[in-house]
């Protein structure tokens, strides 16, 4: 028995992201914080994220939250999120899920109303704001990074496409942000092949033209994401909804609009003056779901107006399971994966208490 193992999912979506929530069966990892922490998984045991993300597992379309002790004072727990193009410091559905997950599970437990706690992401401390009605959790607001423009309206030839104009926000990752009308597309749910395609080679050729580097991280790596913007339509004073699209390099298009994808369009809108505090901007994925972004102010970092935003959807539970790792399965490597699983088939950082 000794390769078997057994981890502890909770499976969750937001705006049709699937999130797995490990909540159970992973050795405590070295570090002295959760970015230190992700950066060892990353580094040296990157087997748990290809794991769960492949076959016979998963999808590449899915995401993984591990949930880890939280280092930070404020925090009930901790999380690092995995994706297939690696370990973003941050995700905006990630969380919402992830707020999601430790109120089913009793890490947080539920107060009918509003209630606030705070989680810990690799990117530091993230403050939350639950809705619960009747035991159930109706909505979470999560803050969105910081988030800025580094490149406004410049151009790239890309190959098959011709001149392609664009913008770059950092919102928890770089994004690339372009006029999907502009490049012949309408924002519907049959086009979604022909956007990863072209989304593909914009961000291929932005990946051989340049790098960028925030104005505290540095180089954070290869610009990873593309935000397809459809036509804004003013449905009310102060609040501006439109059709969003967003693609993980490689290959991915996310069921939902993504937060980060959101607080990268707050980020462009206030760039180009049209925001006031307390506006609100929807995304609408080709799914039809949609996140809420609210612009809540700026502040000054070098040359870098930075806009502060909040994120608010709704996150439900799909399931709850515990999934059998064999080591000797064929199609499963636990090379990068022994030194992480825990020996015992309990629940290893957190009991789950309840769901639904």
């Amino acid at each position: 028995m000794k390769n078997i193992h057994t981890l502890q999912l909770m499976d969750t979506h937001a705006g049709g992201d699937v999130s797995r929530i490990v909540t159970g069966g992973i050795d405590a990892l070295p570090g002295a914080t959760v970015r230190e922490q992700m950066e060892y998984l990353r580094d040296d045991a990157d087997g748990l994220r290809r794991l769960l993300l492949e076959e016979p597992y998963g999808i590449p379309e899915m995401s993984v939250d591990l949930l880890v002790p939280a280092t930070h004072p404020e925090a009930a727990a901790g999380y690092i999120i995995m994706e297939v193009m690696g370990y973003p410091i941050y995700s905006g559905s990630n969380t919402l899920c992830t707020a999601t997950a430790v109120l089913e599970c009793g890490i947080v437990p539920k107060q009918e109303g509003i209630q606030h706690f705070s989680l810990e992401a690799p990117a530091g401390l993230v403050h939350i704001e639950a809705r619960v009605h009747n035991g159930v959790v109706e909505s979470v607001t999560c803050e969105g990074l910081p988030s800025y423009i580094d490149t406004y309206r410049d151009t790239i030839q890309v190959p098959g496409i011709g001149t392609v104009t664009y913008s770059v926000a950092y919102s928890g990752g770089f994004y690339a942000l372009v006029d999907a009308a502009e490049l012949g597309f309408k924002l519907i749910r049959e086009e979604e092949q022909a956007l990863s395609a072209c989304a593909h080679k914009i961000v291929e050729a932005l990946q051989a033209q340049r790098g960028f580097s925030h104005y505290t991280l540095g180089d954070v790596g290869p610009l990873p994401f593309l935000h397809f913007m459809g036509p804004e339509e003013q449905v009310g004073e102060g609040y501006v909804r439109s059709r969003s699209t967003t693609y993980v390099h490689p290959g991915v298009i996310c069921r939902s609009t993504t937060g980060t994808g959101t607080s990268a369009r707050l980020a462009l809108m206030n760039y180009e003056g049209r925001l006031n505090i307390g506006d609100k901007l929807e995304t609408v994925s080709l799914r039809e779901t949609g996140f809420i972004g609210t612009f809540t102010g700026t502040h000054q970092e070098g040359a870098y107006q930075v806009v502060e935003n909040t994120i608010t959807g709704r996150s439900y539970v799909l399931a709850q399971s515990d999934i059998v790792i064999n080591c000797d399965d064929p199609l499963v490597s636990c090379g990068e994966l022994h030194h992480i699983l825990s020996d015992r088939h309990s629940v290893n950082h957190y009991s789950v208490t309840s769901g639904g």
